[in-house]
């Protein structure tokens, strides 16, 4: 593993429903190394997944700064930060979020057209990413007609499309019965031994399942309290 990549420092985070205010993040830190694979682990409601969603600019923290390969997120105006989410980072969520009416080849297309990227090499290029998740002979099937595993193993492909330098994953076996779970953490460990080395963010409540990453770090009441 490499240098360090990504640096979060004191990120709080408050949401407000209607006179209340709920704290969720109280002064974050954390640094990531290129190339690690780190488990965010804890209990529902510890911070964890909007910890994430913090780190792929998909949310703004009312405190604090994150520093991604020397490029500071407070710089970065609404543009940026939507190309910053499609060009850097590859989201897989638990909900997948895939189009319905699109094809499986299409969905995995999906974030390539958006950065304008058109033609046959978008399409060789996502048919090879689905053959890797061994989706090949469902490319022509929408969403609805796929199991729960396989429609994770597409959400993989799409997020790699645009050959992210950052992967996180939320809860990305929370939906998955084990046997399908342990085949989808196993392309995780893939793309993370791989000569491109990801880095990969993980979200999970499952012990067992941040056992695989390279580091793991608890989460509590929205303070990280043991990394290890």
């Amino acid at each position: 593993m490499g240098e360090n990549f990504i640096k979060i420092s004191e990120i709080h985070k408050n949401y407000r429903i209607e006179k209340t205010e709920i704290t969720v993040l109280r002064g974050v830190n954390l640094d990531v190394r290129k190339g690690e694979w780190i488990a965010l682990l804890g209990a529902s409601g510890s911070g964890k997944t909007t910890l994430l969603n913090i780190i792929g600019a998909l949310e703004t923290p009312d405190k604090g700064e994150i520093t991604f390969d020397e490029f500071k997120y407070s710089s970065m105006s609404r543009e940026k930060s939507s190309d910053f989410r499609l060009t850097k980072v590859g989201f897989i969520f638990q909900a997948y979020h895939m189009l319905p009416e699109l094809t499986i080849l299409e969905n995995v297309k999906l974030p390539a057209m958006l950065r304008g990227r058109h033609g046959n090499d978008v399409t060789v290029e996502a048919r090879s990413l689905l053959d890797t998740v061994g989706l090949s002979h469902r490319i022509g099937h929408k969403p609805a007609e796929l199991s729960g595993g396989e429609q994770q193993r597409a959400v993989i492909a799409r997020s790699l499309i645009n050959i992210p330098q950052l992967i996180l994953a939320d809860e990305p076996t929370g939906n998955l019965d084990s046997k399908t779970g342990s085949e989808i953490l196993e392309i995780f460990k893939k793309l993370h031994d791989s000569d491109t080395g990801k880095t990969i963010i993980m979200v999970t409540h499952d012990p067992d399942v941040a056992a695989l990453a390279d580091r793991i770090v608890h989460m509590k009441d929205g303070k990280i309290v043991e990394s290890a």
